[in-house]
């Protein structure tokens, strides 16, 4: 069964209000293997997936190669489900989507296996515990 696609396509949008905030969680966590250069944070409109409020999306090697250029990650946030989440949430979803890029930074993916509710809750107390974690302090 094929799923139609609502009227209209995908809009994409740079989201840098997103883009801070993951890179000041990146920061307070510590996490040196993401090269910030090189994760790009996107806000897109018009989905028609009915669960999912954020993607991970890497390059493949193969593409790396022939582009001759390094691993790149795109982090994808869906406006209908993630902008109404509380600024908690918001830096759960934020905090899970990272944690599917792999400590090489080559291109790959972290599947859920390793990607759990625990550990993601885990990154996110961690987080709250610098006392970063709160919008507006």
């Amino acid at each position: 069964m094929t799923r139609k696609r609502k009227s209209g396509s995908i809009r994409y949008e740079l989201a840098p209000d997103i883009q801070m905030r993951f890179e000041e969680i990146v920061r307070t966590l510590g996490l040196t293997h993401i090269d910030l250069g090189n994760v790009v944070c996107l806000r897109s409109f018009g989905s028609s997936s009915r669960r999912v409020v954020a993607r991970c999306h890497g390059m493949s090697k193969v593409l790396q190669i022939a582009m001759g250029i390094r691993a790149f990650y795109v982090l994808e946030f869906i406006s209908e489900r993630f902008d109404g989440l509380s600024p908690d949430d918001q830096d759960e979803t934020i905090i899970h989507e990272l944690m599917h890029i792999p400590n090489n930074f080559g291109g790959g993916f972290r599947h859920h296996d390793r990607v759990t509710a625990e550990n993601v809750r885990k990154m996110l107390k961690k987080f709250q515990a610098a006392g970063i974690g709160k919008v507006g302090t």
